[in-house]
């Protein structure tokens, strides 16, 4: 066997690694032949001037097959061929994929079909209980077997010929796995809990209010009252409370009344022993199997039947309550690349790399997904699909969603106008420096390229409680109203980052506190040092503010009871007690639960505080003039104009109403003066507050 191996690193251009002062040097005025034994044909190269002295490069005029057995033969050399940089190629995207194929195994009890993709595989087998079938081959690098009879159960995976050697794969496609991801399992779906489709009273974005959700935070708590604590039976129990009474858990959320839950990720990933989950904690941004529920919230994660109920069930709860489910997916990386199935099946494909050869890394972690090849893009479609389809869910936050690039998202989103219900898609429109032209970036800045796509408003949330990055910087509330003339903007909906105008209203992701970063009140109590009373006023304000906002609101669980971890910016690993809801809290802080509820309802009731175009807002929205940094606006509705009034100083101060009338308060943060008359032109605020005033126009 050589010790040498050649690549093809284009689709003329062979590749050799040598020393400097290899032997083979002195070989150059005769350049070697590519032989395809199996054909019998040879293909005569040229020599080509490498960029440096360690390699040696070779041209050859016609185009060599991949997936086939070739050898570079020199003198006495017989050197492997084996494709590297030419998958990377948009020649080798065009002709090697394969959008239509079904990939995945698809089991039923009368037969099982599987479909890989690897075109660069010379042979490809796969492994069912233990005894190997070998595999049949497309042009396009589709390997594909039926095995009649029941294989309902039966653990699988694949075994392939790649760069000369023998490797193991899962399927990237798998529906179920063993604990913590050891191998593949045969799922026939229809033996499933089969879930109806479920068309919430939601009919235009504007319409949802988002509450993110992490599965085992929101029932782990020892008070919780929740049997099966972490779990998604945990989500499903109803009418459970804390020890003295109030309600946790999937009633709580119904009570609150936000319309979606959004989960942070629920597919298979790694760091959690799914057997011993209290061993271990994570958010979920670390993606293995992307359409297999993760283990560690399931009772029972070494039976993969109950792993996929158990999380239907959980979603039917939901549904069964109209509150719809969206899933955060994380398509812009996986967890290892070197040891990610993807990678094992066609090295250096699905993933990005820049111009010197190297792993892109603008998501941080080691490895960018490469969304835009062809095959990795039809994955990710057809997971989106899955998920709609077998588990009915009601939307998706994409993770670093400016590191998927347009077309994927367009597509995406082409595919959920397919369906009857509505479908929301929101994400993070962040421009990192992955290895992807920006024009083709999914960011903020490209909005208007993705209407129907929601983009996180950080200059929303930046504006409310100061810069992110800065722990010590203020903002409107925190602030003594500092960036008080951004506060037209925020509440039309008007912008969605510096200098980024929004081209359509449910564009607008308005929040001021998620799973990242400090929570608002961890966040208040590094900038500012007043009593809790004063921070929790301030802290009313924001969560006000962002639901009384023109857009799409956003609020982190537990954020309408200050939800604390401690002053840990970056919880992701740092287990139950930092991340647990705190049922206790909940308790607690019953009083401005209720205000926020209030909110909710009144947001819920009146079209007017969701308007849908920029050109209603211009009709029904209009601003106040006070003296700043006091801030009000009238929003004039169906038979009733509302008045909002926000006071962020420590003084208390008046502030004229836009019309003589009957105003009532309707929800203030200053409970003694619920339901208050206003009498004559003046309403007197106290500091820190927000008040909602409401007229009925005869």
């Amino acid at each position: 066997m050589s010790n040498y191996t050649a690549w093809m690193d284009d689709v003329h251009l062979i590749t050799v690694s040598v020393d400097e002062l290899d032997p083979l040097r002195s070989k150059l005025d005769t350049p070697p032949i590519i032989f395809w034994e199996k054909e019998q044909t040879y293909y005569h190269t040229e020599v080509h001037q490498a960029s440096n002295p360690y390699t040696i490069q070779f041209t050859h005029q016609d185009e060599l097959p991949i997936g086939e057995e070739l050898t570079l033969l020199w003198g006495s050399e017989e050197i492997p061929v084996y494709p590297r940089e030419i998958v990377r190629t948009a020649a080798f995207d065009e002709k090697y994929s394969a959008p239509k194929a079904t990939l995945g195994a698809i089991c039923t009890e009368q037969e099982t079909i599987f479909h890989l993709w690897t075109p660069i595989a010379t042979i490809v087998e796969v492994n069912v209980n233990g005894k190997l079938y070998r595999m049949n081959r497309t042009d396009q690098g589709v390997w594909f077997l039926a095995l009649s009879g029941d294989w309902h159960g039966s653990y699988y995976h694949f075994e392939a010929a790649i760069h000369g050697k023998r490797v193991r794969v899962n399927d990237p496609y798998a529906k179920g796995m063993t604990i913590d991801s050891k191998t593949s399992v045969l799922v026939d779906l229809s033996r499933t809990l089969q879930l109806e489709e479920t068309k919430l009273p939601i009919h235009y974005p504007t319409d949802a209010i988002i509450y993110e959700l992490h599965v085992r935070d929101a029932t782990i708590h020892p008070d919780s009252g929740v049997k099966n604590k972490g779990r998604f039976l945990g989500l499903t129990e109803k009418n459970t409370t804390t020890e003295n009474g109030y309600s946790t858990g999937l009633s709580y959320i119904k009570e609150l009344g936000i319309t979606h839950v959004q989960l942070l990720p629920v597919n298979d990933y790694a760091r959690v022993p799914e057997l011993e989950p209290e061993s271990g904690y994570n958010w979920g941004y670390d993606p293995l199997y992307f359409q297999v529920p993760e283990g560690s919230y399931s009772i029972l994660p070494d039976q993969t039947l109950s792993r996929i109920n158990e999380l239907k069930k959980m979603i039917q709860a939901f549904h069964e309550e109209t509150v719809g489910v969206i899933l955060d997916v994380v398509f812009n990386h996986v967890f290892i690349r070197e040891e990610s199935d993807f990678e094992k099946l066609v090295p250096g494909y699905y993933f990005r790399y820049d111009d010197q050869g190297n792993p892109s890394n603008g998501t941080g972690v080691g490895n960018d997904f490469a969304s835009e090849k062809k095959m990795a893009r039809k994955f990710i479609l057809d997971t989106i699909d899955y998920w709609l389809t077998e588990y009915k869910v009601d939307g998706f936050r994409f993770d670093l969603m400016g590191n998927i690039d347009l077309e994927t998202m367009q597509q995406i989103k082409e595919r959920c106008l397919e369906e009857e219900r509505m479908i929301l898609l929101l994400g993070e429109g962040w421009d990192l420096p992955t290895a992807l032209d920006r024009e083709k970036k999914a960011i903020t800045a490209h909005a208007g390229e993705v209407n129907g796509i929601g983009f996180f408003n950080d200059y929303f949330r930046d504006s409310l409680k100061g810069k992110l990055f800065d722990d010590r910087d203020k903002g409107f509330i925190n602030g003594a109203g500092r960036f008080h003339e951004r506060l037209g903007d925020l509440v039309k909906g008007a912008i969605l980052t510096e200098g980024i105008r929004s081209h359509d209203i449910q564009q607008s992701v308005n929040y001021v506190e998620c799973h990242d970063n400090h929570t608002l009140w961890d966040r208040l109590a590094l900038t500012n040092k007043e009593d809790f009373s004063t921070r929790k006023k301030m802290h009313q304000l924001a969560t006000a503010i962002t639901l009384l906002s023109q857009g799409i609101p956003f609020l982190h669980a537990g954020q309408e009871f200050y939800r604390t971890k401690y002053g840990v910016g970056n919880s992701y690993i740092s287990g139950d007690a930092i991340n647990a809801m705190n049922w206790k809290r909940r308790a607690t802080e019953h009083e401005t639960v209720e205000f926020v509820k209030k909110l909710i309802q009144l947001r819920k009731k009146h079209a007017v505080f969701r308007l849908r175009t920029h050109e209603e807002i211009t009709q029904r929205l209009h601003l106040l003039s006070g003296e700043p940094p006091l801030f009000g606006y009238t929003l004039l509705g169906e038979g009733k104009d509302f008045t909002i009034f926000i006071n962020p100083t420590t003084e208390a101060r008046e502030m004229a109403v836009p019309a003589p009338g009957n105003w009532k308060v309707a929800v203030t943060n200053h409970i003694e003066k619920q339901e208050m008359d206003v009498q004559g032109n003046l309403f007197p605020t106290n500091a820190y507050e927000v008040a909602v005033l409401v007229r009925k126009r005869f």
